[in-house]
This record gives C-alpha cells, sequence and structure tokens, in this order.
C-alpha cells in the first residue's frame, strides 16, 4: 500500500485515480503530476517502484498544499471573513448559502431538514 501525503492511496487503482483520493488533489493535477514525474498514466499503483512513489511524493509536497494543511487554510479563510463580519461570514455564522442561492424554497442541504411552523395552515 502506497502512503502519499498521509493517506493510503488504493492500489488496485490507476495512478492519476488514486492520486484523486488526496485531498486537494483533483483530476487535471493528478494528470499533470504524472506528466512531470514522469509515470505512465496507465499504471497501477501497486506496479509502481519505490522511486517512482518516492517521487510522487517529493513533487506533491513540494508543488501542492494538500490534506490537513489544505483543511486548516480554507478554515482559516472562512474564519477571516466571520471575524470581519462581511456578508459572506454572516452567511456562514448564520450557516447558510454563500453563494447567492434562493433560500425561500430549497437550500435543504445547507439549513438542515425542515421545522415546522405551529399555527401555520393554507
Amino acid at each position: 500500500m502506497a502512503r502519499i501525503a498521509g493517506v493510503n492511496i488504493p492500489t488496485a487503482k490507476r495512478v492519476p485515480i488514486a492520486l484523486t483520493y488526496i485531498h486537494g488533489i483533483g483530476q487535471s493535477a493528478a494528470h499533470t503530476i504524472c506528466e512531470t514525474v514522469g509515470v505512465d498514466p496507465a499504471k497501477r499503483v501497486n506496479e509502481l517502484s519505490d522511486a517512482e512513489v518516492l517521487s510522487i511524493r517529493e513533487h506533491i509536497d513540494q508543488n501542492f498544499t494538500v490534506e490537513g494543511d489544505l483543511r486548516r487554510e480554507v478554515q482559516m479563510n472562512i474564519k477571516r471573513l466571520m471575524d470581519l463580519g462581511c456578508y459572506r461570514g454572516l452567511r456562514h455564522r448564520r450557516n447558510l448559502p454563500v453563494r447567492g442561492q434562493r433560500t425561500h424554497t430549497n437550500a435543504r442541504t445547507r439549513k438542515g431538514p425542515a421545522k415546522p411552523i405551529a399555527g401555520k395552515k393554507k
């Protein structure tokens, strides 16, 4: 089992697909990593040599913010917005949609299950 950036990536999958299991690496980034390191994208993770795994790990450490550092950075950005008291920060604080979606109906993922209001009838 290959361990890259603190994540055990699946061994039976192709390298670009397996790299997407790391938080902060998507499909396009995974393909560019394979390209720059010189790993065949059709190769499976269990077919990689130790040197190839090491080169992938070093490339990710040098060029990407992943896993814990990325999560911490995102949380700090949200906290900064909340401390500023800007509109986006207030939406985060109230646990409502941040990017202008309607909330009269929908937004149930963000708001949680609907709460019945006493005495409201049609």
